[in-house]
């Protein structure tokens, strides 16, 4: 029997979900939802779907959503699905607060289902192939740099970019933050345009982030520095290299460079594989809401830093001037996250 499942807001982003869902086998795309009728209407027609205008027409007919709607109402859309007992995936950032993400998470939970957030950069293959070969990081560093959008220009582009890096970089140090320094400049918008966040990990790790919005060039590197070794991974090329240091039978050592075979995929296919089989087998997604606060958690803390206040204790995480970011839209194509 295959799983039910819906699409709710079918933008730019949305309109991937839905094609992508639409071609499993495993699958039955029972419905795309947008308010824009003509263009829930045009999805719903290419991908051999029911169109519908309100979320609330599919409670009682789906056995997942995924959202893809602004960050906004990801809090009042998602909730009645999971109490409901309906598994969501929402497109990150998974709330416009701390708070509203601890409801979901408690929905979720109440309802024993799952909860995934679309942190799809943890999907692509290149970071996939160089996971193995991460051990212990004593120093990261991230360039995330695209070219002015002229979209998602309501928030600071640490709740629109940067934040694939910090729930990639959360998710391969095995320790708490402790510390975090961060500056950001508003270049060409009032809100931030670029911004560096510096992250000090109880262990010692550090990790350096950049991500720019103004930039000439498109970048998405992250290079990870551990004892013998240093490995460069591209997001975008789908590229790995690594370099180590390799002692020989005489006092010289040597540094050899090697590049990691990867897989070439569309990462937000591998996203909703992920997301149809867990709960289809009812596992955890391996991006779970739990993962999703968290990266919340730091972005909002590197915001608050850059505006002069003290980063937050994790007893009283409870802001609620979390950016909406328009998920019907990103700055990366469908092969990325």
């Amino acid at each position: 029997m295959r799983l039910r499942v819906a699409v709710i807001g079918v933008g730019y982003l949305g309109k991937h979900h839905a094609r992508i869902l639409s071609s499993m086998p495993e699958v039955e795309l029972v419905a795309v939802v947008d308010t824009n009728r003509p263009r829930a209407e045009e999805i719903a027609v290419s991908n051999r779907a029911q169109p519908l205008f309100d979320f609330r027409d599919l409670l009682g007919r789906v056995d997942a959503v995924t959202l893809a709607v602004p960050t906004g109402i990801h809090r009042d859309i998602a909730l009645p699905f999971l109490q409901a007992g309906v598994p969501v995936l929402v497109e990150k950032p998974m709330a416009r607060s701390l708070a509203e993400a601890d409801e979901m998470i408690a929905a979720a939970a109440g309802a024993s289902v799952a909860l995934a957030v679309g942190h799809t950069e943890r999907f692509n293959p290149a970071l996939a192939a160089a996971r193995p070969l991460v051990a212990d990081p004593r120093f990261i560093e991230v360039h995330r740099l695209g070219a002015f959008p002229e979209r998602s220009l309501d928030i600071d582009v640490v709740f629109d970019l940067m934040i694939h890096d910090l729930d990639v970089v959360l998710s391969v140090v095995s320790s708490d933050v402790e510390s975090l320094e961060a500056v950001g400049v508003p270049v060409v918008t009032n809100r931030v345009d670029i911004a560096n966040a510096r992250l000090r990990f109880a262990n010692g790790c550090i990790a350096n982030l950049t991500a720019s919005r103004i930039s000439r060039d498109r970048v998405r590197k992250i290079r990870v520095f551990q004892t013998a070794a240093y490995l460069s991974i591209d997001y975008a090329a789908q590229t790995v290299e690594v370099w180590r240091l390799v002692k020989g039978a005489g006092p010289a050592a040597t540094i050899e460079r090697e590049e990691i075979e990867v897989a070439s995929e569309e990462p937000l296919k591998r996203e909703l594989a992920d997301f149809v089989d867990a709960v289809a087998s009812r596992r955890a997604p391996k991006v779970t809401g739990e993962a999703g606060r968290r990266a919340l958690a730091v972005a909002q803390a590197s915001v608050d830093k850059m505006a002069g206040d003290e980063i937050p204790s994790r007893k009283h995480e409870s802001h609620e001037n979390v950016g909406d970011t328009k998920d019907t839209e990103d700055t990366n194509d469908s092969r990325e996250s």
